[in-house]
């Protein structure tokens, strides 16, 4: 990824603006420390690659009717000491 100081980036910004719009990012360095990285609004984010997982063991696994409940006499004597 290209790195740009400040200087430059104020000098091209249009330019760079649109290459960055065009998929080309770029990063804004000040005293050659990155400082920000510009993309385009249009790129893939790339936390959001995983939504494909969701819902991956479909069919394969089941969960008991009494989910919500299971331990709870134990959990309730953990918290209320024993009786």
């Amino acid at each position: 990824m290209r790195t740009v100081n400040m200087h430059e980036a104020k000098t091209h910004l249009s330019r760079l603006v649109r290459d960055a719009a065009n998929g080309e990012p770029f990063i804004i360095a000040r005293a050659g420390k990155p400082v920000v990285k510009v993309i385009s609004v249009e790129a893939p984010d790339p936390g959001r690659g995983v939504t494909h997982r969701v819902g991956f063991l479909d069919g394969q696994i089941t969960v008991p009717d009494d989910f919500d409940h299971m331990g709870s006499a134990e959990i309730n004597k953990l918290f209320e000491g024993e009786q």
